[in-house]
């Protein structure tokens, strides 16, 4: 007998060391200022068969943008449980107006910079820095505009060197600074 009213005592301390599932409601319906049920507040009532930890400052956030579900966490104990949520319509974004059949719409047209070197033309190519300067004269092997890539052939030996073009007839080599 005394073993069977110390497990009706103890039954309700027991329940005391979980979380009131009640209470996280209120604060998920405080949270979205809308009941259970209600479009824009939890879809249902949380599930009372959750036995969770007794938590002193639950944490609430939104899962996402969509406020499709609320997040309710707690620290210490760590716990962490999702409570959707009817969520609210949003409005669609304006869909522009059909443009009538008769107008044909063209993508830009990329108009290509002239170039100032040509290939075969004389070319200058200088490197330097403050205080010297080295130049050396190739011969162009493609067409570039200014600021752009080109190959210049300076010894009939070796591989064609990369530079850029500045003006006609003038080039310099990546990474030094024009007029350098």
């Amino acid at each position: 007998m005394l073993l069977a009213l110390a497990f009706i005592v103890a039954a309700p301390a027991g329940a005391q060391d979980f979380q009131s599932t009640a209470m996280l409601d209120t604060v998920v319906a405080q949270f979205t200022g809308k009941s259970v049920g209600e479009q824009g507040g939890a879809i249902a009532p949380i599930d009372t068969r959750l036995k969770l930890t007794r938590c002193a400052a639950p944490q609430l956030e939104w899962r996402s943008e969509g406020h499709d579900a609320v997040v309710v966490r707690c620290m210490a104990p760590a716990w962490k449980i999702f409570v959707p949520v009817a969520a609210v319509p949003r409005p669609k974004a304006a869909v522009p107006a059909p443009m009538p059949a008769n107008i044909v719409v063209r993508p830009p047209v990329a108009v290509k910079a002239e170039p100032v070197i040509k290939r075969g033309d004389s070319v200058t190519v200088e490197a330097g820095s403050e205080g010297f300067s080295i130049s050396r004269q190739g011969i162009a092997q493609n067409d570039a505009p200014a600021g752009g890539r080109l190959g210049v052939k300076v010894d009939d030996k070796q591989p064609p060197i990369q530079a850029i073009a500045i003006e006609p007839g003038r080039a310099r080599l990546p990474g030094y600074a024009e007029g350098g």
